[in-house]
């Protein structure tokens, strides 16, 4: 990391600001991400995407079935 000098306490206090603001954002973000993990990991949301590939398989076995009694 490359340090700075400074000539003044004014360009210090603005660089904390912005460092401030920076995590501020970076914690927000967190948050948001956090929140759409937890969205992401509802069972409903789960079952919604294994629920394509249930009725895939399921069709497949009714399928099977009907072509047996019909041979």
């Amino acid at each position: 990391m490359i340090r700075k000098q400074y000539s003044s306490f004014e360009d210090i206090e603005q660089d904390l600001k912005i460092l401030k603001l920076q995590r501020q954002i970076d914690e927000e973000k967190l948050k948001l991400s956090f929140e759409n993990t937890k969205k992401e990991l509802y069972p409903v949301n789960i079952l919604g995407g294994v629920a394509p590939i249930l009725q895939k398989i399921a069709i497949s076995l009714v399928a099977k079935k009907v072509l047996q009694k019909i041979s």
